[in-house]
């Protein structure tokens, strides 16, 4: 059981990381957004927990084409925040499988009672 509560806590600290990177990646062009990371860390007695932070890195600068003072766009860049998603899918699946051969494995020990 301590198996399927660690998984299902790393699917559920991994939902909010795919979360945070939709929010990035949405607010990609907002003028001044910073963005967000999530930091997995290990939960006791057992399973993961979630931490939001905002990166507070200054964006890159926007042309100033009125005259006016200087403008920053989002620190947001969606090459990092493809990655993060592409490892965020992988962590989903290997969890998955994980719950997947847990129900086989119980499976078996009740045919192996009955």
């Amino acid at each position: 059981m301590d198996s399927t509560a660690a998984s299902l806590s790393a699917i559920r600290a991994l939902d909010t990381t795919l979360g945070v990177i939709a929010n990035n990646i949405a607010n990609v062009a907002t003028e001044g957004f910073k963005k967000s990371r999530v930091i997995l860390e290990e939960a006791v007695p057992s399973g993961v927990s979630a931490s939001i932070g905002r990166v507070d890195q200054p964006g890159a600068p926007i042309p100033d084409t009125t005259g006016t003072s200087p403008r920053e766009g989002s620190n947001v860049s969606i090459e990092e925040e493809m990655a993060a998603l592409v490892v965020t899918q992988q962590s989903y699946t290997a969890n998955l499988k994980v719950l997947k051969a847990l129900d086989e494995i119980q499976g078996r020990l009740m045919d192996l009672l009955a």
